[in-house]
């Protein structure tokens, strides 16, 4: 798991596109803990509905960050899966993502998305080797590097993942691209000839961690 307070940063805001979950939940946090006033049996609801919203509150925070250097950084926070070699020449980083990590996924390389494609699948866990066949959103960046491809994946908890660009959109290294509700995992492609400067079991930090040599 990352550390939010290891690295440079400003002030901490929740991601977009949370307020589906967290709204009824803080807001049913929020009427029972008024009607413990009235009644003190409330308290059976009201408690462990304020840890709930404390708990989303943490799961969905976005920390702003100092951005890495590198070439390609890292898409998501957590700790390098596996690293394998692509019969096409491409490597591809994969990151398993806790349900403690960021949750928000931020553009490993500088450039124009040219698709964002949802691909139906199931929802073992992310760690597992069946994960690939999970429910995932696939992106492709047009890039000075060329094509990068970035697949975020859910898992057996991370049930929805909610892109912020769409296909065209100019997108800058390290911007804020979509989240993941929940632990997952996020993979990026190297492309031919750009070795990986991460190592399994490593720890990255979105935005930050470089994940190319130089």
């Amino acid at each position: 798991m990352s550390n939010d307070s290891e690295y440079p940063r400003g002030r901490v805001r929740l991601a977009r596109g949370v307020s589906p979950w967290l709204a009824p939940t803080a807001a049913a946090a929020a009427v029972t803990s008024v009607l413990v006033r009235k009644s003190p049996k409330w308290a059976a609801a009201a408690v462990p509905l304020t840890a709930l919203t404390g708990a989303m509150l943490w799961f969905f925070r976005d920390p702003e960050r100092a951005p890495g250097e590198g070439r390609i950084v890292s898409p998501a926070d957590g700790v390098v899966q596996s690293i394998d070699p692509w019969a096409d020449g491409r490597t591809r980083v994969a990151i398993f993502m806790s349900p403690l990590n960021v949750h928000v996924n931020r553009a490993p390389v500088a450039g124009t998305v040219t698709s964002v494609e949802h691909v139906p699948g199931g929802f073992v866990p992310a760690f597992d080797k069946d994960s690939d066949k999970n429910e995932r959103v696939v992106w492709h960046f047009d890039t000075a590097l060329g094509d990068i491809e970035m697949v975020q994946i859910a898992g057996a908890v991370a049930r929805r993942i909610v892109p912020y660009l769409s296909a065209g959109a100019k997108v800058a290294q390290t911007e804020r691209i979509g989240l993941i509700r929940f632990g997952s995992r996020v993979d990026v492609y190297l492309p031919e000839g750009i070795a990986p400067a991460v190592s399994v079991g490593q720890k990255t930090v979105a935005g930050v961690t470089r994940i190319d040599h130089a």
